[in-house]
Parts: C-alpha cells; structure tokens; sequence
C-alpha cells in the first residue's frame, strides 16, 4: 500500500510510507513570484504534479484546514489557494484522497501536545530518518509523515 501524507502549507511537506516504510519527504515545492514589487510565495503546482505522479499513491491523506482566530484573510487565502492546487492535482493523477481534523491524526499517534510534539513523535515512529525532523521548521515534514501513518492505519 502506497500512502501520501501531505500538510498543505507553504511551508509544508510530502511523505510516501509504502508497506509501513517511509520512503521520501518533499518539501512543499514553492515558487516566489515579484509583481509590481511586491513578492508572492505559491505552492509550484508543476513540481509538485511530478512529485505525486512520481509517487504512484493508492491513497492520499490531507489535514483538513479551519480558520484559526487571529489568522489574518491574506493567510487563510493563502492556505485555501495552496489547498485547492493540491487537490486539483490529486483528482488530476486520479488518488484517492481523505481529508482529517488535525486533533484525529494526533490522537490516534499519540503526538504530544505543544510545538516539537509532532516532530518528537516522527522521530520516535521513524527513528532511521529523525535527522529530517531535528530542526524547529521541520514541523511541516513531521506533520506530512504523521498524517502518513495515520493514512496507513486506516
């Protein structure tokens, strides 16, 4: 069984388990584009349509998005651009794809509470690739791996 687990962000990531191996972590690909000199970060929906393709994924598991107080309109549309791009490559490469709250995944993996505890978590199920969690914004990767297993035991 091949399962994709995928935090959405800009700053988020993509992780395939196979057969309960973590194969690969992407970052979320981005691009930078600068109009009338302002600069706009997007999700590289190109690249990440060959990182899909490439995966050959049976399933696909994404964090399911809320609006969070204090989360200006410019960020949430960000995120809800990132979301549809994702989605639509998803139908696009025909994968199966579930949407979950993010309490469900880290009730079910047991991830503590508080900033580090999805990275701890990853580290702890998939301690031969803990080094890609080591840093502060590698929460993005730990997120993708997480929802990844949660995908895998469903």
């Amino acid at each position: 069984m091949r399962v994709l687990g995928i935090d959405v962000g800009l700053n988020g990531a993509i992780a395939l388990i196979v057969d309960g191996q973590l194969l690969e972590v992407h970052d979320m690909p981005t691009v930078t584009l600068e109009r009338n000199n302002k600069t706009k970060r997007m999700v590289n929906a190109q690249a990440l349509s060959l990182i899909i393709r490439g995966a050959k994924a049976d399933s696909a598991y994404l964090e399911r998005l809320n609006a969070m107080p204090g989360q200006g309109v410019t960020s949430m549309f960000s995120m809800g651009q990132s979301l549809g791009v994702v989605l639509g490559i998803l139908a696009a490469c025909e994968v199966p794809t579930t949407t979950i709250p993010p309490r469900t995944w880290q009730k079910a993996l047991d991830v503590p509470q508080g900033k580090d505890g999805s990275r701890y978590r990853a580290a702890q199920l998939f301690p031969e690739h803990a080094d890609m969690f080591s840093r502060v914004k590698d929460d993005g990767r730990s997120d993708a791996v997480l929802i990844a297993a949660y995908g895998v035991k469903q």
